[in-house]
């Protein structure tokens, strides 16, 4: 979740003063070098509002692998993305008003400030939400000088923790003095800043008569339900009035449900919303966050994150301006290497797909929907592991044993277990112990999650579905379709 209450996207902040400006300016000439690259091609085929392909933003850096918005984090992405990708930094002022770059307002999940000041927790008000631990305006640069980023969020490895990297809410900062305005403004007469973003209409409008018309000024909306602290209104409201923002801002920046949302159980509601054609209509580019390989995402793209990214940006319908990522390699991939192949005079070749177990990873292995699906997909080639059963039918099942991939030790029959040393060592109860009769009217397919220690669980809602098939009526339904292969 991306948080901070205005972030700078396109600056790579580094300790000391020259060094600042200079990373600033090379994110900066990288940016414009990717714009210009892209305009040269002949004809768009991308559906974004300026015709040039989405712009990959890496939020913190690498920070799906190293501690966001550390030095290693900022660096690796010029070795792992598209030369072209935006940095982003997540702007927190100190005591003595240095900006640096760090996911939250709060250190102590980000950084190892408690091992060095073990009685700093103090609590706050921010944006109308009480919140407690340490907070970076209590300590002034050189303070947070001598800390360490670590990884912020406990799934992802912590093997680059502690290694002393060096550490890179508007109305909140005022309650202490501070003034974000007057840091960005000072910044951007120094340096060309690519993007500023901002959750505040107030800041937005405070700072668009002050810095380049080069930068531009992004809206970022928080949950619908969440007010902008600086004129009351709910989000929801202000994606309604899309004109008004048009007014201070050249772009807005959206959580991706608010394009896919998603229900309570994790499935996309159909249809898409309408924001991203809204926000071209108003003038607006348009961005999307929240993007994290390693994050839980709808089931309908079956942990395929390219498969996420392209519902974005090449769906034929439209696509965002630019996606915020944890991952920037996985956007630079979708963008460079997977969308509009069907536009594309190159000659991709055809590989030969053979489906495993019919398309099992959305349906359960072997039934009418795993083949139907994997028909539906493009499959080339479908498969059937023929078993037998007791009567002597001979059936598609991708395992001899029913206790691999159905509910047959739930039923009636988990009485007939036994132990065929030439099969396995353990006991099961095989396609031979019950007819086909029996298997049919009687037992219940379950999908495979071969993951699923890791709670990576496939497709729920149809955890169970689909019919078993005997070898002749997947013959049946593949004749003329397409190849077999058993």
């Amino acid at each position: 979740m991306l948080r901070g209450v205005f972030s700078i996207v396109g600056i790579s902040t580094m300790r000391g003063r020259k060094r600042k400006l200079s990373s600033l300016l090379g994110a900066f000439l990288l940016l414009q070098m990717g714009l210009v690259m892209a305009q040269s091609t002949s004809k768009s085929s991308w559906k974004t509002l300026s015709g040039n392909p989405p712009a990959i933003i890496a939020r913190g850096g690498f920070s799906g692998i190293f501690p966001d918005s550390s030095s290693a984090a900022y660096r690796f992405v010029y070795f792992a993305s598209s030369e072209d990708t935006v940095q982003w930094c997540d702007v927190q002022l100190t005591k003595d008003g240095i900006g640096i770059c760090l996911p939250d307002v709060i250190l102590d999940n980000c950084t190892n400030i408690a091992d060095f000041y073990p009685s700093g927790m103090t609590n706050y008000v921010v944006n109308g939400a009480p919140m407690r631990g340490w907070f970076s305006v209590d300590y002034n640069s050189s303070e947070i000088s001598e800390l360490s980023c670590k990884q912020a969020i406990y799934s992802r490895t912590d093997k680059f923790d502690y290694s002393n990297y060096p550490i890179l809410h508007d109305i909140f900062y005022k309650q202490h003095n501070l003034s974000t305005r007057n840091f960005i403004i000072s910044v951007s007469k120094q340096v060309v800043v690519n993007y500023v973003s901002s959750p505040e209409v107030g800041f937005l409008k405070s700072i668009a008569p002050r810095v380049s018309s080069k930068t531009k000024l992004i809206f970022r909306f928080l949950d619908e339900t969440l007010r902008d602290p600086s004129t009351n209104q709910t989000y929801n409201s202000l994606l309604r009035n899309l004109t008004f923002v048009k007014t201070f801002a050249s772009g807005i920046l959206v959580p991706k449900n608010y394009i896919w949302p998603v229900s309570p159980d994790n499935y996309l509601l159909p249809p898409n919303t309408s924001v991203v054609t809204d926000a071209h209509k108003a003038g607006l580019e348009i961005y999307a966050a929240d993007f994290a390989n390693d994050n839980l995402f709808s089931y309908n793209y079956s942990f395929d994150p390219l498969a996420e990214y392209r519902s974005f940006i090449d769906n034929g319908e439209f696509s965002v301006d630019g996606v915020v990522s944890d991952f920037p390699i996985t956007p630079s991939e979708a963008i460079g290497c997977f969308s509009n192949l069907n536009k594309s005079s190159t000659d991709h070749g055809k590989p030969v797909i053979i489906s495993h177990y019919g398309a099992s990873g959305d349906y359960p292995d072997c039934t009418d929907l795993a083949y139907q699906n994997a028909v539906s997909d493009g499959a080339d080639i479908i498969d059937c592991p023929v078993q037998v059963t007791q009567d002597g039918i001979l059936i598609c099942m991708s395992s001899i044993n029913l206790m691999d991939d159905t509910n047959v030790a739930n039923t009636q029959f988990r009485s007939r277990v036994s132990v065929v040393p030439q099969i396995q060592s353990t006991p099961g109860i095989f396609t031979f112990n019950l007819t086909w009769d029996e298997i049919q009217n009687n037992i219940r397919p379950v999908i495979s999650s071969p993951e699923s220690y890791f709670k990576l669980t496939r497709n729920p809602r149809y955890k169970t579905a689909g019919n078993f098939m005997k070898l002749a009526d997947f013959l049946a339904f593949a004749k003329a379709r397409i190849y077999l292969e058993f």
